[in-house]
């Protein structure tokens, strides 16, 4: 991505956020405030789902992928967002756990 396209992208999640279309929060090195991921929150692609969550971690931090997975979980599943249905970026440990390890809610999945 070169830097016009990133700021482009950042200027869409931006508008996204204000407008409450969407909401992108970047996962930040608590050690020197670095990111090293980021979690977006997006209105469903099916009716079947409340929410659509993706999320990606930085290769030098990839062992904080299923901690921030699960935190985000925790997060959504509470009562700071009205979701009931989530759809979040399947984990491989989560596959055995409802078949696909896309549905989740406080955990479950």
């Amino acid at each position: 991505m070169t830097l016009s396209e990133n700021l482009a992208d950042m200027e869409m999640h931006a508008r996204h956020f204000r407008d409450r279309e969407g909401f992108t929060y970047t996962v930040l090195d608590p050690a020197d405030g670095d990111v090293i991921g980021c979690v977006y929150i997006y209105p469903p692609l099916d009716a079947t789902h409340d929410v659509r969550v993706q999320s990606w971690m930085r290769v030098s931090h990839a062992d904080l992928d299923t901690p921030v997975w699960q935190a985000v979980n925790g997060w959504l599943a509470g009562d700071a967002w009205p979701f009931d249905r989530i759809r979040y970026a399947p984990r491989v440990q989560d596959d055995a756990a409802d078949g696909d390890g896309a549905d989740t809610r406080s955990g479950a999945g």
